[in-house]
C-alpha cells in the first residue's frame, strides 16, 4: 500500500492555531491552564500549541509526561526509556490540556492520566489531538480535533509539523 498524504504542513499549522483559539475559549483564558505533551507524538504537539497560543494571548506552561510505565500492555511492547517526564509546575488545581499527535484506542491517554496523578490532582484534565482515527477502545473523547480521519485498524497514521501521512 503506497502512503497518502492527507494534511500538508499549512494543513496542520492551521489546524493548530484554531485548535489554540478552542482552547482559549473553552477555558475563558488561559489562568490556570497548562499544556502537557504526552512524549513521545504530543510534545512537538504541546509545543506548537504554546508558542501559538503565546502569539494569540499570553505564554502558557507547557511540559511532558511519559506513560511507558503505566501502560496496561506494558508487558506486550517495549517500553522507551529514553522519554522522560518534565512538569516544572503544581498540577494541583490547574486545567491540564493533555497533548497528543494522534488519539487511536484510548489507552495512551489513559495511561498518562494515572502518570499525572502521581503529580497532583488536576481541577480538570482535557484532552488535545491533532488526529481522532477512532478505533477507541476505553471511553476517551478529545476535547479538542485538528482532524478526524476514519483508518482501518491495520493502517498507519504518521503524525509530523509536516503533515500527516497515511501507510
Amino acid at each position: 500500500m503506497s502512503d497518502k498524504r492527507v494534511l500538508t504542513p499549512d494543513d496542520v499549522r492551521r489546524a493548530t492555531t484554531r485548535m489554540a483559539h478552542e482552547i482559549i475559549e473553552r477555558n475563558r483564558g488561559l489562568d490556570g491552564v497548562v499544556l502537557i505533551g504526552i512524549q513521545t507524538g504530543g510534545v512537538w504537539l504541546a509545543e506548537a500549541l504554546g508558542s501559538e497560543i503565546a502569539r494569540i494571548d499570553s505564554s502558557i506552561h507547557v511540559g511532558s509526561i511519559d506513560a511507558s510505565l503505566y501502560r496496561d500492555d506494558i508487558g506486550l511492547r517495549p517500553v522507551s526509556p529514553a522519554a522522560v517526564s518534565d512538569i516544572d509546575v503544581d498540577v494541583d488545581g490547574a486545567r491540564i490540556v493533555l497533548v497528543d499527535d494522534v488519539l487511536f484506542t484510548g489507552r495512551t491517554v489513559r495511561a498518562a492520566i494515572d502518570a499525572l496523578g502521581d503529580y497532583g490532582r488536576p481541577k480538570s484534565v482535557q484532552l488535545a489531538v491533532l488526529v481522532d482515527r477512532g478505533h477507541r477502545e476505553l471511553p476517551i473523547r478529545p476535547d479538542f480535533v485538528g482532524k478526524n480521519l476514519p483508518t482501518s485498524a491495520d493502517e498507519n497514521v504518521s503524525v509530523t509539523a509536516d503533515g500527516v501521512v497515511i501507510s
